[in-house]
């Protein structure tokens, strides 16, 4: 019986591993990862690759081909990292697809949310690999992990990784939304130079610098509006914030899909949004760094005043409202992933973390959910999975 601290594999996922940066084969029960033999196989990578996600049982022992050695054997141990999983055992000990509206009777938004049970009757959601939020904050081993996925070393600055690592756009997507914790709660290295603390902000610089500023919009769009109308239009650049919370996390940060396949595009994705849903509870990176909120808010602010071109003051007591609100959008997002809420934000917080370990294609807004009923992308707010009870 093979040891279970090894995961298990479906015939299809190791099918799925078939090119030569990502190589798995199985020898009978056996799933083996020849990832890094391909490029030193004697007779070539090419003779490997033919068996690229297959059982390479039978051609090992094939005299006409080649009968192989002990020493091949204890190679294929080596790459060891798992075992097919057992398809035809009973329904409560094997891995299964299912839906999420099969574990609490709603309907799962898009019907997106699918994944599989573990043999705890744990759910464990196939977009993202972990079954709930507490998932997110356990220590990801930074070795295993870049030896099973062939994607990023945490141990290594990440941004040339992703630059150079020729991951075509399927794989990075794949990758990038299965969350990773880094070592202790501390930060993995972007640039690893001088440009790194440009990657990191603390969440208390957000109202500190911007609250400030607002405060003395306001106080100079008063000169021209008044009392009422700076409420008036403040409001009305709060409500604009809302929707472009909304568009900006759906359209922008999670263009996915849309994203070019070119490592550019890749690239930028990553800087923008990737790292947070690859590194969720970095608590260094979950709020904007002024610097990239300075090259979103600029378009911002001329258009605001190009829309207003006739009153200046309505321009900034707008854009002043568009900036409270993301500063309280950019708060929220904070304290949602590192704060005890009050018992009315759990469910605000319940919310945000399934986007992140349930379905990242739903669920955009971080404030409100208003945007997602308009538009239809509401989250199924789920239970807890129901527990399995393995049969003795």
């Amino acid at each position: 019986m093979p040891s279970r601290t090894l995961p298990t594999f479906t015939k299809a996922e190791v099918e799925s591993h078939n090119t030569a940066t990502d190589c798995y084969v199985t020898l009978g029960e056996k799933v083996i990862d020849l990832s890094d033999f391909v490029d030193s196989h004697p007779g070539g990578g090419d003779l490997i690759l033919e068996y690229a996600g297959k059982d390479v049982t039978e051609i090992l022992k094939d005299e006409v081909s080649h009968a192989h050695s002990d020493a091949a054997y204890e190679i294929l141990d080596d790459g060891l990292i798992g075992f097919l999983s057992d398809e035809s055992t009973d329904s409560s000990l094997k891995r299964r697809n299912v839906n999420q509206a099969t574990l609490n009777g709603n309907g799962a938004a898009n019907g997106k949310a699918t994944g599989a049970l573990d043999d705890e009757g744990r759910m464990v959601y196939e977009a993202t690999g972990v079954g709930s939020a507490e998932d997110l904050s356990k220590d990801t081993d930074l070795v295993d992990d870049y030896k099973k996925y062939k994607f990023l070393d945490l141990n290594k600055p990440l941004l040339m990784q992703v630059f150079f690592g020729g991951f075509s756009k399927k794989f990075y997507l794949e990758q990038v939304h299965r969350p990773r914790h880094y070592k202790g709660g501390d930060s993995a290295p972007i640039f690893g130079n001088f440009l790194e603390p440009l990657s990191k902000t603390s969440w208390y610089t957000i109202p500190i610098l911007w609250l400030p500023q607002v405060a003395y919009g306001l106080y100079l769009s008063h000169e021209g509006l008044g009392n009422l109308g700076v409420v008036a239009f403040f409001g009305l650049g709060l409500f604009i914030w809302t929707l472009l919370e909304y568009g900006l996390h759906r359209c922008l940060f999670h263009l996915d899909q849309k994203l070019p396949d070119n490592r550019v595009a890749i690239t930028l994705h990553f800087l923008l949004h990737g790292v947070h849903h690859y590194l969720p509870m970095d608590k260094y990176r979950l709020v904007m760094p002024p610097t990239l909120f300075l090259a979103l808010a600029t378009p911002f602010w001329k258009l605001a005043h190009t829309i207003f071109a006739f009153n200046w003051y309505m321009g900034t007591a707008v854009f002043c409202g568009g900036v409270f609100g993301y500063v309280v959008y950019d708060l929220t997002h904070y304290f949602l992933h590192h704060a005890k809420l009050p018992e009315f934000y759990q469910d605000t917080k319940k919310w945000h973390m399934q986007h992140h370990f349930m379905d990242y294609e739903n669920g955009f807004g971080v404030t409100s959910r208003f945007w997602d009923r308009v538009f239809g992308t509401e989250l199924i707010m789920t239970q807890p999975a129901p527990k399995i009870v393995k049969s003795t």
